[in-house]
């Protein structure tokens, strides 16, 4: 059993691993869209059309989450976009997320979800601009 006070040290620390392990996961989807890397871009993007504002919503959101600035926001809108790709691609083709391809776009919506009401945690930099 987890003592009561390890839970209570490293709950807020685990959160911000938990946000920094997400955040850069989330970058490789925005950085494949526009760069190619680390896999090839869709054959589909264009920069001005839906894959291109989904890229740059996961570049920047990525970026500032990974960091811990301006958590809420970022996590916020990545969720936000996460449940429009799910709902726009992944769910037409079925209603199970295995079926469907979706599961990631589901996890992802929900763990920003948690990390917009939570916060960046104690490694973040929200934590250290509210301290000063």
């Amino acid at each position: 059993m987890i003592s009561q006070s390890f839970r209570a040290e490293w709950s807020p620390r685990m959160l911000s691993i938990l946000r920094i392990v997400v955040g850069l996961l989330f970058l490789q989807h925005g950085l494949s869209k526009y760069f190619g890397f680390p896999a090839p871009s869709p054959a589909s993007f264009q920069v001005f059309g839906f894959l291109g504002l989904a890229g740059a919503i996961e570049i920047v959101a990525s970026v500032l989450v990974t960091i811990g600035l301006f958590t809420r926001a970022a996590a916020f809108i990545a969720s936000g976009e996460m449940a429009v790709a799910y709902f726009m691609v992944h769910f037409p083709k079925s209603f199970f997320p295995l079926v469907n391809g979706g599961d990631a776009a589901v996890l992802y919506c929900f763990v920003f979800l948690f990390l917009a009401v939570a916060g960046g945690g104690i490694w973040s930099i929200d934590a250290a601009r509210s301290q000063g």
